[in-house]
């Protein structure tokens, strides 16, 4: 089995406050979850008005699988933030092996 990892960081250059920001995070999280059967969450930045960091989470016996879903959730990102940017897109996949 094969974890993927990708952390997005957005940037919300026009916010001016925690209320804006919660509703474009929601926005943005929810659409990557529907559209991509991932698992997404809020996980840095949360006191800051103007950034973001979002996790995506893939799982599949295939880590090429892994890698494309990650790879075009990112690049959905960019084009569903509307008000945020996509300053950063990291990514992670790791073999995991159980007896």
């Amino acid at each position: 089995m094969h974890v993927g990892v990708c952390r997005i960081t957005l940037h919300l250059p026009d916010n001016r406050s925690l209320k804006g920001k919660r509703r474009v995070v929601r926005s943005v999280c929810d659409r990557l979850r529907h559209r991509f059967h991932v698992g997404v969450a809020e996980v840095g930045g949360q006191d800051l008005w103007q950034r973001a960091v979002i996790g995506v989470v893939a799982v599949s016996a295939d880590p090429k699988v892994v890698r494309g879903v990650l790879e075009r959730a990112s690049e959905y990102a960019e084009g569903i933030a509307g008000e945020a940017l996509v300053a950063d897109a990291q990514f992670d996949v790791f073999e995991y092996e159980h007896d």
